[in-house]
């Protein structure tokens, strides 16, 4: 099987074309990135959607921004454009809650029973 190859626009570095991201610089390699998130499987009224986030790196005459957009049934219902920094807001949001880390008073009061 033979891979295509590209060339990264920032750093010139020759990059196989399935990468989203430059190996060499992290560049993005295409000025927009799709990505579709299933409806949870236990949400009845859901199981004909999808949610579809699409990245767009900047550019001459475009900022960088996310947009989300609902879909059903092969239509857009609703979307919405975040600014970078609200995109990072709304992924620490969405990320799981860190386990709980005991404390270093925790421990050393557990070292000390022994």
């Amino acid at each position: 099987m033979m891979c295509r190859m590209a060339g990264c626009r920032s750093c010139g570095s020759t990059v196989e074309a399935r990468f989203r991201f430059c190996p060499w610089c992290a560049a993005p390699l295409r000025s927009k990135l799709v990505e579709f998130f299933a409806p949870h499987p236990a949400i009845e009224g859901d199981a004909a959607k999808a949610l579809r986030v699409s990245r767009y790196a900047a550019t001459e005459d475009r900022t960088a921004h996310v947009r989300f957009s609902i879909w059903s049934d092969g239509t857009a219902e609703a979307a919405v454009s975040l600014s970078e920094e609200e995109a990072a807001r709304l992924a620490g949001f969405v990320a799981p809650a860190p386990a709980h880390r005991r404390g270093l008073l925790e421990e050393l009061r557990d070292s000390l029973r022994l």
